[in-house]
């Protein structure tokens, strides 16, 4: 389905949602409505309780390049231009990085730039060969946003995120396996098929389980006040839940759980 802004199209299928950036003849290039899109559909698939699952992807074998450089001149016109314009920036990639339900980047070709900054907002990052990870503002004069920096250093470590920020260069997909960026490399004529059976492995376990665990792995784990209101809402949900009947009675009678939790 249209996502109400040309480039970005949403379609749901088997619990798994996809969010394609559609702008191939561009090389998946970012406009600042798409920028300003992202929130508001990101808000409208968390609602949905037919998706378990969030699949980032591009089109036609290109993921995206990055801001639309043609826009460019216009937002960096003045520094109020240029605030408002990361500001969109900003909001878009938070809103994916606090989706609550599992987030998995699928990355053909060019991941630069802006488009770099939103694979790694989600959760796990799956790629081809055909991959191409960068993280560009260095080439532009532009200072890339403190709390993008800090996912970056986070993802992989503070010496590699130097290393991408300093040169600006680009990585291909076994150096950015090989460094943390990415999860797992598949060959193109595979990379559907994985990406996509993994995304429904996800969506046929317990709701419960997968969102409790991230609420987790996304906060300070040292702050004793934040793990026991974890403790005390997810253990209490957990405990009043069917799905943990359900699971261990599929468990016994040795068939697939049927989960009812949507969340």
């Amino acid at each position: 389905m249209d996502g109400g802004v040309d480039g970005l199209v949403v379609a749901v299928e088997d619990g798994i949602a996809t969010l394609r950036i559609d702008r191939a003849h561009a090389r998946g290039a970012l406009t600042a409505a798409m920028w300003e899109a992202l929130p508001r559909l990101l808000a409208g698939l968390e609602k949905d309780p037919d998706v378990a699952v969030l699949v980032l992807t591009g089109s036609a074998g290109v993921f995206s390049a990055g801001a639309d450089i043609r826009e460019l001149h216009g937002h960096y016109a003045t520094a109020e231009a240029a605030d408002a314009y990361h500001a969109l920036n900003a909001a878009a990639e938070q809103a994916l990085a606090g989706f609550v339900k599992p987030t998995i980047a699928y990355v053909q070709g060019p991941c630069v730039g802006g488009g770099c900054q939103l694979a790694t907002a989600c959760d796990l990052r799956f790629a081809d060969t055909t991959a191409r990870f960068g993280v560009t503002p260095a080439k532009l004069g532009i200072v890339y946003d403190a709390g993008s920096t800090a996912r970056l250093a986070r993802l992989v470590g503070v010496s590699t995120a130097k290393y991408l920020l300093f040169s600006a260069e680009l990585i291909d997909a076994a150096h950015a396996l090989r460094v943390g960026l990415v999860d797992d490399v598949f060959a193109p004529e595979e990379a559907d098929e994985k990406v996509y059976g993994f995304a429904r492995t996800i969506a046929s376990r317990s709701r419960l389980t997968v969102r409790a665990a991230k609420d987790l792995l996304g906060m300070d784990a040292e702050d004793p006040d934040r793990v026991a209101a974890w403790r005390t809402t997810w253990e209490r949900e957990s405990r009043g839940s069917a799905d943990v009947r359900e699971g261990l009675t599929a468990f016994t009678e040795r068939r697939p759980p049927h989960f009812l939790w949507t969340g």
